[in-house]
């Protein structure tokens, strides 16, 4: 045994000529994603001031969240029935043309409007991007794959928050949503002609809503048609989108289009989840759900920090936004880390990055009290970054792993969802505290911290389901 594994021919790298070109195209679409949410996130609190829209800032980061859930179920479909390309090349454009509505808003619920456009068109670039890492790379490979879509972010993160405070603050705002259209043309350009444009072979229909996965997870089956599917994604974007005008109005009004916006997503979301998922059943079910948890825990805390020290410590929107930095950072670092562990109980991975997420926001928080210098609040979510950088690609190379090529597109979609759905609940939670108390109570951040410290602290906790 030994000779003949020895015998084996070693796998091409993914920087190897066989990849290089596809590699580095996936590289320059994520690179060019992550300079527009790090632009956008550290001018939000310019642009909120700009258009007298405080009460929206929320909700213009959970609307594409909202939409994101109908673009990366359109994109699985698609990307399954069609392969990735096409879904690719829609979601580009979709993508660029929310990047546009936002940039010319008169308002800020047309610029929630525009980011709604860029989710809608993120989601379904996004998932096409994972069915293309899971027909081109081989499993030992994909941890490194994704590890290089996390470096994506480090030019951006170093030079977007600078680039995109200064711009907001000495020309205007919406030069930062503007300016990004012409590097997603040129993503375009690069990554498109090497997406492998053929679908993989249906499997066979099977009886039943799921069938075994391999890995022990419960793979959903294609039984369901499209435009079922595609309303029940639309259903559950209301029922998410609602949760935050419910926060908005609050009194009896709030509660009641709360209660109705929970019921909605309590009935669509398992319609698109794999079986088992709301009883975080083991396998496939499970990694999902700690999908979302990643995120949501990464998303509560970010969305505020930027708004915090701008708002509380009176820091320029350019020196808030490089916490920001820290934190792609961070992520960037930490998915490195996690490449060069392929193989064994990858369960392990995921309850240490949450663990380290949790303590890097609880130590980002502190940035609320005056006395505590405010590179503290920048290490923390530089740590906070390394936690969900060791545990969001550990989701990923799980969910390919447990999953037949033919259904990579729709599995890839639930973990999508599950990143949009849940980071939704916590926005809309958040969201809602700082409606009500004002962006300058400091109640209202430590809410939105207490959302995201538990958030990370439950996947911790039930990491060891992901086996």
């Amino acid at each position: 045994m030994t000779a003949t594994n020895a015998s084996a021919p070693a796998l091409p790298g993914i920087w190897s000529a066989r990849h290089r070109a596809l590699t580095l195209g996936i590289v320059t679409l994520i690179g060019t994603a992550a300079f527009e949410a790090v632009a956008v996130g550290t001018a939000m609190p310019v642009v909120a001031a700009a258009l007298g829209g405080l009460h929206l800032y929320a909700l213009a980061f959970a609307a594409p969240l909202a939409a994101n859930i109908v673009g990366v179920v359109a994109g699985g479909l698609a990307g399954d029935a069609a392969g990735p390309r096409r879904p690719l090349a829609l979601g580009l454009a979709l993508f660029v043309a929310g990047l546009l509505v936002a940039g010319l808003a008169p308002s800020m619920a047309v610029l929630a409007a525009g980011r709604a456009l860029q989710g809608l068109g993120g989601g379904m670039l996004i998932v096409a991007v994972y069915v293309v890492v899971g027909r081109t790379f081989d499993p030992s490979q994909r941890p490194r794959v994704f590890a290089a879509m996390a470096a994506a972010w480090v030019l951006p993160a170093m030079v977007g928050p600078a680039v995109s405070g200064l711009v907001a603050e000495q020309l205007s705002w919406r030069w930062v949503f503007l300016g990004v259209p012409p590097l997603a043309v040129a993503a375009a350009v690069a990554v498109l002609p090497r997406v492998p444009a053929a679908p993989v072979a249906a499997l066979p229909v099977v009886a039943g809503p799921v069938v075994a996965g391999q890995a022990g997870g419960a793979v959903p089956v294609r039984g369901s048609g499209a435009v079922p599917r595609l309303g029940w994604a639309a259903a559950l974007a209301v029922g998410a989108a609602a949760l935050h005008l419910a926060g908005e109005r609050g009194g009896a009004q709030g509660v009641l289009l709360a209660v109705a916006a929970l019921a909605l997503v309590a009935v669509s979301a398992p319609r698109l989840l794999p079986a088992g998922t709301l009883l975080l059943r083991r396998g496939l079910p499970s990694v999902v759900v700690l999908r979302g948890l990643v995120f949501a825990g990464f998303t509560a805390a970010e969305v505020f920090l930027p708004l915090l020290l701008v708002q509380q410590r009176h820091l320029s929107a350019a020196v808030a936004g490089l916490v920001l930095t820290a934190g792609a950072l961070g992520w960037s670092a930490g998915s490195w880390w996690q490449g060069r562990h392929a193989g064994g109980d990858r369960s392990g991975l995921l309850r240490l990055g949450l663990g380290l997420q949790a303590l890097g926001i609880a130590v980002a928080a502190t940035a609320l009290l005056p006395a505590v210098p405010v590179p503290v609040a920048l290490a923390g979510w530089l740590l906070a970054g390394v936690g969900t950088g060791v545990a969001y690609p550990t989701t990923s190379v799980l969910v390919l792993e447990m999953s037949p090529p033919a259904l990579q597109g729709r599995n890839s979609s639930a973990l999508q969802i599950s990143d949009s759905l849940l980071a939704t609940l916590a926005l809309a939670v958040s969201g809602a505290v700082l409606g009500a108390l004002g962006a300058r109570d400091p109640a209202a951040y430590a809410a939105g911290f207490a959302v995201a410290v538990a958030a990370a602290l439950a996947g911790a906790v039930l990491a060891g389901r992901a086996r």
